[in-house]
């Protein structure tokens, strides 16, 4: 779903270091992070811009658009001027992270009632209508959920690798204020934050119970146990009873509507796994049953069954 044309050189990965799934987590995994980008790519280019859309400190944000800059998200560019002026613009590299915020926004459109009213509408301009992204195989243009696409962790795949680098940061009520001042603020609490993210990634790889929630991710006990409460509150996972003691008295399972987070996960992969590629091979191997080939998801109009490209996509405000 990234479109090609459209990019700058990937990242090539140390052996043995960090993966695309790693790296992943560890930029859109942060509240600020996905929101920065988000206003990035609806216009906003100027410092002051940043400030006036967001509640955010000056020293977050300063902090957020030099990690942007550093790994390829925004360019900073200082106009040569009597008063020095400085945009920070967007790359082939945030550009094509569309199809994630398209997901995110077609989720929440979906699966969160009370916030569907805020969100903007969306329009294919090839056929003028107002419509829904599709996910389907490139491959086969079958449409696909994710009963019908396997995933395995591949060759660079290793859940040492894979798990997010540790917060160096101390969390803050600003984090709880970053979920709630974007275009998604439930999805924040699922995949704008480091952990949850790698959860996330791990309850589709099959993972259900606490103590291998733990040790594949190596998440410190009472953060997982407060992102699996959160998962559960919003409905994204569920616990079901089994015969077992203590934190494993319960299994934690995706629901319909945690299920349908999957269009997010493959477009947030995809896009990770072309931007930070592993000299090793990919992080994740994501295979079509129907086809049997390696399965590249894109996202089609539900209205005329075109392909959809970033640059055809209208957001109506």
């Amino acid at each position: 779903m990234v479109d090609i044309s459209d990019a700058e050189t990937p990242t090539v990965l140390a052996p043995e270091g960090p993966n695309a799934i790693g790296r992943m987590l560890g930029l859109l995994g942060d509240e600020w992070n996905l929101l920065i980008v988000q206003h990035a790519l609806l216009g906003a280019t100027r410092y002051s811009q940043f400030m006036a859309r967001l509640p955010i400190s000056n020293s977050v944000l300063t902090s957020r658009l030099q990690t942007l800059v550093a790994d390829g998200l925004l360019t900073r560019k200082v106009h040569a001027s009597t008063r020095a002026r400085t945009e920070y613009l967007t790359t082939g590299r945030s550009r094509s992270l569309w199809p994630t915020m398209l997901t995110i926004w077609d989720w929440e459109r979906n699966w969160v009632t009370e916030h569907r009213e805020t969100l903007p509408a969306m329009r294919h301009e090839m056929c003028g209508s107002r419509f829904a992204p599709l996910l389907r195989c490139s491959r086969c243009q079958c449409r696909v959920t994710d009963a019908e696409v396997a995933l395995r962790l591949g060759p660079s795949g290793t859940w040492e690798r894979s798990a997010p680098a540790a917060a160096t940061r101390r969390r803050s009520e600003s984090d709880a204020t970053a979920r709630q001042a974007g275009l998604f603020p439930e999805t924040m609490s699922v995949f704008g934050n480091r952990w949850a993210a790698a959860l996330l990634v791990a309850a589709f790889l099959g993972t259900t119970r606490f103590t291998d929630f733990q040790n594949q991710l190596g998440a410190p006990p009472s953060l997982l146990a407060e992102r699996l409460q959160t998962f559960c509150t919003i409905g994204v996972l569920t616990t079901s009873p089994t015969e077992r003691t203590g934190p494993e008295r319960a299994a934690y399972l995706l629901t319909d509507k945690g299920r349908s987070l999957f269009p997010v996960l493959v477009a947030a992969l995809q896009w990770a796994q072309w931007w930070f590629q592993a000299p090793e091979g990919p992080a994740m191997v994501i295979t079509h049953h129907g086809c049997g080939a390696a399965f590249t998801g894109e996202l089609a109009c539900d209205r005329c069954n075109e392909r959809l490209i970033g640059t055809h996509v209208e957001v109506l405000t």
